[in-house]
Formats: structure tokens, sequence, C-alpha cells
């Protein structure tokens, strides 16, 4: 039999002749038998104790790598939730709603010819007129509403397309209208057709921006789609003069917008929608800008509703307060403004209480201190704001809130006389409006315009009947000139007028 004795096995025979005799019983004296006994039993208690002794060790040591494993864990989620930054979440939360704008632009002129535009001249120079180009450009946009397929760009990304298509971050391609396009604030919204609602961006507020907050830009700079820069706010309300205008309240930022990136959203660290940016100052440097949301608001409402924005008519003359003038009405000579010469009566100026000789200080508190400044500001809004002017009256300032109109159609030969001492009538060859008088003193008098004269165009629309001539006034009546192209016999002239 073999048996375990103070971690030695060992080996004992038991005769036949004891088979009888308990296990435990071994070929021993039995003088010892007792002894063995007691120590077998003292070596299993101590062996007991060991075994209990090291139960607790154990459990203490698979705490402990729990808790490390439960702590790695934790640490890896630290990581990664560092790693998924404000930034991350607010581009894979709008990322969806930016799309990539293809357009192509087909033109039927040499691209060099002086006169591209100018339907008169296909008469003297058709052979630049048969010959078809075609350009394509890139921008950006951003899905407004994801049900009706509206999205919002630059007017300069669409302007003059013959063919738009919107890429969305899916790849799908869809071929897109446009609902209205405003080239003054450089806004337009296009529609795609859908067969389910498409992700959108969630409008923010513009107003209450803080210098040196984070934004995001996203959009498709030089065809690299979904390219997400990153900066700061640097200012707001930026006025940027540019070749052909003032674009004034804009917001100023560090992120990149560069070519293909106009159109696309500027964002808070929130994921909000806060501007539109545009690449409308080729000569910035780490210098990106962007239209405040709000205002955008404004004219894409309007720019759904009827297609293009009505600039507000207030029926307000005005001319520029000269250092003479200053002294007759008696204005500090340090205070600027426009004189109020005269006013069209019921119009929203007369009703609001302006009168003749009023000097305009400011427009919504904008200084307006000539009158093409005058003229630009107010156009910066739509016909259905409400504004706000500050006047001067016999040394009183006052302030005037007003409902503009649009310009009412009726009154545009009415202000062409006026404000060109030209006054038209339909033409026998119906080709145009006919001048029927010219005053004298007036600018249109002064480089020889006179009777019998044809106007074809005026800013490049075709005025071949009255009601014609109307809208295209009426599109014009707050710009500061306006080009026309006139027939005299045989030849064409393009004149620009101060208006």
């Amino acid at each position: 039999m073999e048996h375990w004795s103070n971690g030695v096995m060992k080996k004992e025979n038991i005769s036949p002749q004891h088979s009888n005799t308990p296990l435990l019983q071994h070929s021993i004296a039995p003088e010892d038998h007792g002894q063995r006994a007691a120590n077998e039993t003292r070596e299993m208690c101590n062996h007991q104790r060991v075994k209990k002794s090291r139960q607790p060790l154990c459990s203490v040591v698979f705490l402990l790598l729990a808790l490390a494993v439960s702590l790695q864990d934790e640490w890896a989620a630290a990581k990664e939730s560092q790693r998924r930054s404000p930034v991350v979440v607010a581009v894979e939360k709008v990322g969806p709603a930016v799309v990539n704008i293809s357009t192509i632009v087909h033109e039927r002129v040499s691209p060099l010819f002086p006169f591209a535009g100018h339907d008169f001249f296909k008469d003297f120079f058709p052979e630049y007129f048969s010959r078809e180009y075609e350009r394509t450009s890139l921008g950006s946009g951003v899905i407004i509403d994801g049900e009706k397929g509206h999205l919002v760009t630059n007017h300069h990304v669409v302007s003059r397309a013959t063919e738009i298509k919107v890429i969305t971050s899916e790849g799908k391609e869809h071929l897109a209208k446009i609902l209205g396009s405003d080239p003054r604030s450089d806004l337009a919204v296009l529609k795609i057709e859908v067969r389910e609602r498409l992700p959108e961006v969630k409008m923010g507020n513009s107003d209450d921006l803080m210098i040196g907050e984070t934004v995001i830009a996203i959009g498709n700079p030089f065809g690299l789609t979904h390219t997400v820069t990153t900066g700061v706010i640097s200012a707001t309300d930026r006025s940027v003069r540019t070749e052909e205008r003032v674009y004034r309240g804009f917001i100023q930022t560090d992120a990149s917008i560069n070519p293909g990136n106009s159109g696309g959203p500027l964002l808070n660290i929130d994921g909000e929608f806060i501007g539109i940016n545009t690449a409308i100052y080729q000569k910035a440097q780490g210098i990106g800008f962007a239209i405040p949301v709000n205002k955008a608001k404004r004219i894409i409402k309007e720019l759904v509703r009827s297609g293009e924005i009505r600039p507000p008519w207030l029926g307000v003359e005005v001319q520029e307060l000269t250092p003479e003038l200053k002294a007759h009405f008696g204005v500090p000579a340090k205070r600027a403004g426009v004189l109020v010469n005269d006013l069209f009566a019921g119009s929203a100026g007369a009703t609001a209480g302006i009168q003749r000789g009023d000097i305009l200080l400011s427009v919504e508190g904008i200084p307006v201190p000539t009158l093409a400044e005058f003229r630009d500001v107010v156009a910066d809004f739509t016909a259905s704001d409400t504004l706000t002017l500050q006047i001067l009256r016999r040394g009183k300032e006052l302030s005037i809130s007003l409902q503009p109109s649009p310009f009412p159609p009726e009154l545009a030969s009415d202000l062409f006389f006026r404000r060109l001492g030209i006054r038209v009538g339909d033409s026998v060859s119906k080709e145009g409006m006919a001048i029927k008088e010219v005053r004298r003193d007036s600018e249109a008098g002064r480089i020889g315009l006179r009777p019998g004269d044809l106007i074809l165009q005026v800013n490049n629309a075709a005025v071949p009947n009255l009601e014609e001539f109307k809208k295209a006034v009426s599109r014009s009546h707050h710009l500061p000139s306006l080009n026309l192209l006139v027939k005299r016999g045989a030849y064409g002239y393009s004149v620009t007028l101060p208006f």
C-alpha cells in the first residue's frame, strides 16, 4: 500500500493474515501506532490551515487583477473621448448636409470679345456669336430643408449656369434648379428632387457671436470634397471692399476659405449653422469671410417666396451734403449725411413724416455720409424689413421708423426722368424705348443724347416695350448708375449715367 507521510510516498506490505486489520494499521510496532496517528492528524490540520490562509490572498489578487483590467478599459475610453473632440462631433453631425456643387456654363461668344452678353452686336459680329464655349466651376452648398430639398450656396457659384449638379456626401448626384439668386448678397437657393428626407443643418444665431470662439468651415476647396478647416472668429460686422462693391456685416475668420469652399457652412462648436462661407476677397491670406446666417435667413425667405430680392423703396430722393449746404442748413462741419431734396407722394418716407430739408444721418445705425453709401446701405435690406432712420431737422436729431415697399413699376418713367433727365415712349420699330425728351442740364444732355435715339437695353436687360422698361428700372432703382445701350441710326453706343 502506498501513502503520503511528511510529503514522501512510502510503500508498505500488508500480509494476508492481517487482511481484516484496519487500513490505518501499518506493519509497525504496536507501541508507535498512537504517536503515528497523532503526527498525521497534526499534519492534516496544518495543511488545512495553510489552504485556508491562502484563500483570502487569492481573493485579493483576483480583485486587483479585475481592477487593473477595469482601469485599463476606462483609460482607453478616456483616451477615445479626448480624440472625439467637440469639433469631431460637430463635423459628424453636419457633414452629411454639406454638398458639392458642379456647374456648367455654355457661352456662344468668344471669351475675348469685348461686347459679350450684348445681343445687339450679333448683327455686326455674327462670327463671334456662332461659337459655343463650355466652362465648369465647383463650389459648395448646405441643405437647409431636407424635406423640400432646399439648399443654399453663393450666387457666384451658380451664376449663368446652364446645368447644376449637386453631389451629396453619399455620392448621389442630383440635377438642381435655381429657386432664387441675389447677386448683391451673393446668395442663391437651389432645389433638388428628393424621395426621402435629407439630412439638414441646424440653424444657429449669428447675433451673439464672440470674438475668439472656435468655428468650423466645411466645403470642397479646389474640388477636394468635404474638407474641414477650423479657426476662430477674428471679427464681426466687417466691411469688405471689392472691385465691384462693398459687402457689409461679414464674419471674419482665420479658418481657411478657398475657391470651392464658397457656399459651404461656417459652424460654431455646437455644430450650428452661423454663416455661409464666401471666397470673394481673393487677395486675402489667412483671412476668410462668411455671410451671417441671420442676414441670410431674411434673404433666403425672400428668394424662396418670390425668386428675387426686391430692394426697399423709401420714396425719398437725396443728394450730397456739400459744405455750402451744411452752412445753409446749420449742420455742424463734423456731421455727415445726405440731404432730402424730394419725396414721392404716398411713399413710405412721406407717410413716416420725412420732410424736404431733413438730413439723413444713418440707416439702422449705419452711417450714410454720401449718396452712394446711402443707396448701398438701404439696398442691403429687403422690402419686408422695417428700417429706422436717424435724421437731423433744424438742429434736432429724430429717429423715424418706416416700413418700405417694393418699387412701384408705374413710377419707372417718372423716376427715369427725375434722375436722368430722359423721357421715353414706345418706338415705331419696337426695338426699344424711344427717347422723347432730354433735359438740357442733365448728364444725358451734356453727353449728347437726343430725341429719336433708341434705348435697347437698361443694365443688360432688353427693353423692347414699356412693360420690360418698367421691370428693368424697378430692378435698378437703388443703383448708383445705369448702363444704357443706345442706338442711333446704324450705330450702337454703351452709355453709363449716374442714377
